[in-house]
């Protein structure tokens, strides 16, 4: 259930260094939760939102030090909390591998989406930032598949989550690995799979991924680690980052 709630008074913000360098649009919509996206490119076309007392276009990057004023709005809030934070706290406590100033390592636990969306009220995120309702920032760097556990970082600067961003998309900057359990035995020491992936949405409505030649490229490169009676487990080394490419590949 959703109420509205309205600020009789603009908002004046100083941007800081989390804020700068982003779209002004982007900015908003996480600054305004609840405002319809089409209602904030309304008050940027009219001149209802200003930067040091200028209009300003949707695509704008902010600076830090920028004066933001945000016109007198109409908030739709929820009712009720609905990440439960007993059970948040629950799977999430006692996870955190590694954390500075910049960004945290949490070991994401199986079956627990990154974040809510799809019928899922909250994921990783939205429970970190419940438990951590003093934090400033705190962003996904990456995703990690719903059923698959391991290290996901969480940025908690905007200045870090850039160059994490841009060390991610650099070759060799940042090396993804994955161990996982195949049913049935593998022959073959190392294999290198180069098949293009393409998503299909059955009349369910489901996703489906196959292999298709005219889905998008993805490469993953398998290496044998141990046999069993009826299974294998792999270290999967991604090149690509497509869904479910390990699952399809594999």
């Amino acid at each position: 259930m959703t109420d509205s709630q309205a600020t009789n008074k603009p908002q004046i913000i100083e941007i800081d260094e989390n804020g700068a360098g982003q779209r002004i649009d982007n900015f908003l919509f996480t600054r305004l939760k609840g405002v319809p996206k089409s209602h904030v490119y309304r008050i940027l076309r009219k001149g209802e939102v200003r930067v040091n007392g200028g209009r300003c276009q949707a695509e704008r990057r902010l600076e830090a030090g920028d004066k933001l004023r945000i016109p007198p709005l109409r908030v739709a809030v929820r009712e009720e909390n609905t990440i439960p934070e007993a059970q948040v706290r629950q799977r999430l406590e006692g996870r955190i591998l590694h954390e500075d100033e910049d960004f945290l390592v949490i070991n994401k636990p199986a079956g627990m989406a990154v974040h809510g969306g799809s019928g899922l009220s909250y994921g990783v995120i939205e429970g970190l930032r419940a438990l951590r309702p003093q934090a400033k920032f705190l962003e996904l760097v990456h995703r990690l598949d719903r059923e698959t556990s391991g290290c996901l970082l969480i940025a908690k600067k905007r200045s870090a989550l850039r160059h994490l961003h841009e060390m991610f998309r650099e070759d060799h900057q940042v090396k993804k690995v994955y161990i996982a359990l195949l049913t049935g035995v593998w022959a073959r020491k190392s294999l290198l799979v180069d098949a293009p992936l393409k998503k299909n949405i059955l009349q369910s409505g489901e996703r489906m991924v196959k292999v298709a030649r005219d889905g998008k490229p993805a490469r993953t490169e398998f290496r044998r680690l141990r046999k069993f009676a009826s299974a294998t487990l792999v270290e999967a080394s991604l090149f690509t980052g497509r869904t479910h490419q390990i699952r399809v590949h594999a």
